[in-house]
């Protein structure tokens, strides 16, 4: 796992250079995180599937590469190439790689319950 804490400096990454696919599972790289928001890599093998669960936060999917199946608060989306998706914190949500998938995961700041 690459991580880089920054707070008022500058970062660039060359994203594809980044994607690093497992023979099974995920993985993933948290390219930058400050005390607004967190950017991480998501790296997933053919055929991985994440159970359905919820964030406090709300969230951003930038599918970079690969084909899968988002399924958000009951309703399934393809993802693929060049699809962005925002998930509003507490949403549920679960994802299965069709094929090899890669996408920026954002979590923005945490959402006040009050």
């Amino acid at each position: 796992m690459t991580s880089k804490i920054t707070t008022n400096s500058s970062f660039v990454t060359q994203l594809q250079e980044q994607i690093e696919y497992p023979e099974a599972g995920v993985i993933s790289k948290v390219l930058l995180k400050d005390q607004a928001c967190q950017y991480t890599l998501f790296c997933l093998a053919a055929n991985t599937e994440i159970s359905e669960h919820t964030s406090p936060r709300n969230a951003t999917i930038n599918v970079i590469e690969g084909r899968g199946l988002l399924t958000l608060s009951g309703q399934d989306y393809v993802l693929e190439t060049g699809v962005f998706v925002f998930m509003p914190a507490n949403t549920c949500h679960a994802l299965k790689s069709e094929e090899n998938l890669t996408f920026l995961l954002t979590f923005s700041e945490k959402v006040d319950s009050n």
